[in-house]
This record gives structure tokens, C-alpha cells and sequence, in this order.
């Protein structure tokens, strides 16, 4: 049995327009993997539109919720939380890594390393 019947028609606007907006972002993001060419562009897109989409998300159902139980659930809050703080570690790991890897091997069109000036060590 679903208890969404009792969710006032407002919320159920405002919940349904978060749930839309939150996907259609998601989606957007994933499609990015497809259609950028190179992987330094691949990690931007979809790790911006992703988190924003997953809250998004998380916000419809925090109002859901909310509303329908007359408190706030902290799960996606926490969810929310860990999204924002891991994605941009997760996505600098990435970055640094195929960077690194790229200079390792002398790949083209990888900016290279600045030597020091002499005195700035």
C-alpha cells in the first residue's frame, strides 16, 4: 500500500518537479561520458551534473518525506553530505593520476611539469 495518496498536491509538484529536474541532470551527466572527447574532459561533466543531480534527488526526497511523516530524515542529508565532500577528492585522484601517467609515458598535448625558478625551493 502506498502512502503517497496522502501527499498534498503542492509537495507532490514540488517533488515531482525536484525528481524531473534531478534526473534530467543525471542523465545529461552521463551523457557527457559519451559524447566528450578526451578523459580530462569526461571527468568534469558528468562528476558536475551527477552531484547535482543526486541532490537533487535527495532534496525530493527529503520533502516527500518530511511531509508525509512530519520530520526531516537525515539519511539524505548524510547522502548529500558524502556526494558533495567525495566527488571533487574522487575526481582530483583521477586527474592527478592520468596526468602523471600521461608525463610517465610522453604523451602529446600534455602540459608539462614547470621546473622551479632558481631560489623560489
Amino acid at each position: 500500500m502506498s502512502h503517497l495518496t496522502d501527499l498534498p498536491p503542492w509537495a507532490a509538484l514540488l517533488v515531482c518537479g525536484l525528481m524531473l529536474v534531478g534526473a534530467a541532470t543525471t542523465l545529461i551527466g552521463s551523457l557527457g561520458l559519451l559524447r566528450l572527447p578526451d578523459f580530462y574532459a569526461r571527468l568534469h561533466a558528468p562528476t558536475i551534473a551527477t552531484s547535482g543531480g543526486t541532490i537533487l534527488l535527495c532534496l525530493a526526497s527529503i520533502l516527500c518525506f518530511a511531509v508525509l511523516q512530519s520530520r526531516w530524515v537525515f539519511h539524505e542529508v548524510l547522502i548529500i553530505f558524502f556526494v558533495t565532500v567525495t566527488t571533487p577528492v574522487t575526481l582530483m585522484l583521477l586527474g592527478q593520476a592520468t596526468l602523471y601517467r600521461d608525463r610517465f609515458e610522453e604523451q602529446q598535448g600534455v602540459p608539462r611539469k614547470q621546473k622551479p625558478a632558481p631560489g623560489e625551493e
